[in-house]
């Protein structure tokens, strides 16, 4: 068991909540990290927010290494966590070796989605000490196959293979397990079923923590916004004001 598995199961045993944002740059990092975040995420949602892609799945590996990189720079505290991108796991040994290059950036943990069908590498990156979040219920990457972003656990059979798969993911040696669009009652189940931290994508006081989008918390990408998101700032009203002031001045006449 590495440290970082071995701080989280005692963090959950005393009930410590776990603080999760995304993060994709310098400033913004510095500033979560000193606002006391205990985990920063530099995810593949940087696709959609910060590049202006339709969705994860044309994110690369140079892209997440780019964004980890500078992260990381900012970051004291804070334990930063980086997403493989699709098709960058789907071999143990291509796995480990992009987990490497995301660990050498700046990573203390990498993310890959989905649960029984990728323990063969989740175990490869473990056995290697690099430690590993799980990532599983609604799974980004995967929406070209599915069609569509739905909630999971709806039925029996999805209620009984997310809780094999987070049982595997602990097993493999993951040190928390992201719950995405997991039904709130489905996602305390499996809370209750591993030692490990979940940490839930939008509110579920079920799970041992939660993770939001940044720019979902700061109001700061208007275009779409999800609906479990709770903004606390209206960025984008402040952005534009403040642009349209200073172009409305440079354009005045003397």
């Amino acid at each position: 068991m590495d440290a970082l598995t071995k701080e989280f199961i005692e963090r959950k045993a005393r009930g410590e909540r776990l603080a999760v944002l995304t993060a994709y740059d310098y400033p913004t990092a510095r500033l979560l990290d000193e606002a006391g975040a205990d985990l920063l995420l530099v995810g593949d949602s940087l696709g959609m927010v910060m590049l202006g892609l339709p969705d994860t799945t044309g994110v690369t590996m140079n892209m997440m290494l780019h964004h980890a990189a500078a992260v990381r720079r900012a970051v004291k505290k804070a334990r930063v966590i980086v997403d493989l991108p699709a098709h960058t796991y789907d071999l143990p040994d291509i796995a480990l070796h992009n987990s490497k290059r995301l660990v050498a950036a700046g990573a203390d943990a990498v993310k890959l989605e989905g649960g029984t069908s990728i323990a063969e590498s989740v175990r490869a990156i473990t056995a290697a000490g690099i430690s590993h979040v799980g990532h599983i219920g609604m799974l980004p990457q995967s929406i070209k196959i599915e069609g569509a972003y739905r909630k999971k656990g709806r039925t029996d059979e999805e209620v009984a293979r997310l809780l094999e798969d987070a049982r595997v993911l602990e097993n493999a040696g993951s040190c928390a397990i992201v719950l995405e669009s997991v039904i709130p009652a489905v996602a305390e189940k499996i809370s209750r079923a591993v030692k490990i931290p979940t940490i839930s994508v939008g509110p579920s006081p079920g799970c041992d923590g939660e993770v939001l989008v940044i720019h979902d918390l700061l109001g700061s990408f208007p275009w779409f916004k999800p609906p479990f998101a709770k903004s606390r700032a209206n960025l984008a009203q402040e952005i534009t004001r403040a642009a349209r002031s200073y172009i409305d001045e440079v354009k005045r006449p003397n």
